[in-house]
């Protein structure tokens, strides 16, 4: 049990704007002989729910924009919200990405997608890529 909440911790972790990796956990547990479909649900469910709290923040990000401390400028978020509508809510599927799959994330949030659109598009696309972790751990073995 101690197992699967470490992965869905370090899942949950790796899907928000905190830089960690859930793929080493995950193979770490898939070599130790865990259950593949399991740690893949769980995998998938913590990093799905982490993007959750990157479309939060998104969601209500844009309350503090006349705040002297926020962080993004008027044109950062005008050129955000202008990449978004050009490619629309489909980008979610590759929120999987290490680099910017947190932001479109955020940005959903800002552009105020629905939850019901955003939950089954992050939550394929970062299930997808768990699928590939767990098929590269069962080749790594015929590597050697």
């Amino acid at each position: 049990m101690t197992a699967y909440l470490l992965l869905f911790g370090s899942a949950f972790l790796a899907a928000t704007i905190l830089p960690f990796s859930s793929e080493v956990v995950l193979f770490a547990l898939l070599a130790d002989g865990g259950d593949p479909l399991l740690l893949l649900l769980v995998a998938t469910l913590g990093n799905t729910l982490g993007s959750v709290v990157n479309w939060a923040l998104g969601r209500y990000l844009l309350h503090f924009r006349d705040r002297r401390w926020f962080y993004f400028s008027a044109e950062q978020i005008n050129r955000a919200q202008r990449w978004y509508g050009r490619y629309g809510f489909w980008s979610l599927l590759f929120a999987w990405l290490p680099i910017g799959g947190d932001a479109l994330t955020l940005i959903a949030g800002i552009m105020k997608l629905r939850l019901a659109l955003f939950l089954p598009l992050v939550a394929l696309g970062k299930g997808l890529r768990y699928v590939a972790v767990v098929y590269l751990s069962a080749a790594v073995p015929a590597l050697s």
